[in-house]
């Protein structure tokens, strides 16, 4: 489970570009928290915090405790937008919850046991259709990643989620279908597809 998250705040009173090209030059990002049958909160925290949290890699699926006015918010970060050349953050937005909350993430998927799996071993390639799984997970049990086990998998087979054990609290965003994941395929069926490969229910890639 990722780690709760603290970021310090301080309120703002002006919106517009204006008054955020003066925070951000002075070292602090403007945000918004939403939500929660709330009026939204105008905010603003330091760039090099929200940086170090952004740098674990799994601020996008941590709760994040906003400090601000010597209270706490309970809140899952939803976008941070970059500066399309400095690729700094100019915005971030945050969205409450409660501690029972139900919320929607992203979670990177990680594949194990490959030298188990009878296709890579002969040399076929893990084709991965999605690096990432849409959960509705408790908000205090939001997983790092989800570990696939390709063990007896073999030239051809495709991993479905059918296929993946979820932890407890954890289930697929996605249930009108049995999706794939990723399928193994041997080196010259990826370079004769440029690596876009049809995968056995029909769907691309892209359309997975």
């Amino acid at each position: 489970m990722s780690d709760q998250l603290v970021l310090s705040a301080e309120t703002r009173d002006r919106g517009g570009k204006g008054a955020s090209r003066e925070l951000r030059r002075n070292g602090r990002v403007p945000a918004v928290v939403y939500g929660g049958k709330e009026e939204p909160l105008m905010i603003h925290v330091e760039e090099k915090l929200l940086m170090k949290q952004l740098m674990t890699g799994h601020f996008m699926n941590s709760v994040v405790m906003i400090e601000v006015d010597g209270k706490q918010v309970r809140t899952l970060p939803k976008d941070v937008a970059f500066h399309p050349v400095k690729d700094r953050p100019i915005h971030a937005d945050f969205l409450r919850i409660s501690k029972d909350a139900k919320v929607n993430v992203a979670v990177p998927v990680i594949f194990a046991n490959e030298e188990a799996s009878p296709g890579l071993k002969r040399g076929g390639v893990l084709n991965i259709v999605r690096h990432e799984l849409e959960l509705v997970c408790d908000a205090a049990n939001i997983p790092d990643d989800i570990s696939i086990d390709v063990t007896g998998f073999d030239v051809g087979d495709s991993i479905h989620i059918s296929h993946v054990k979820l932890p407890k609290g954890s289930e697929s965003a996605i249930t009108d279908r049995d999706f794939t994941i990723a399928t193994i395929v041997a080196p010259s069926a990826l370079k004769s597809t440029g690596g876009d490969t049809t995968k056995d229910d029909g769907e691309t890639a892209e359309e997975a």
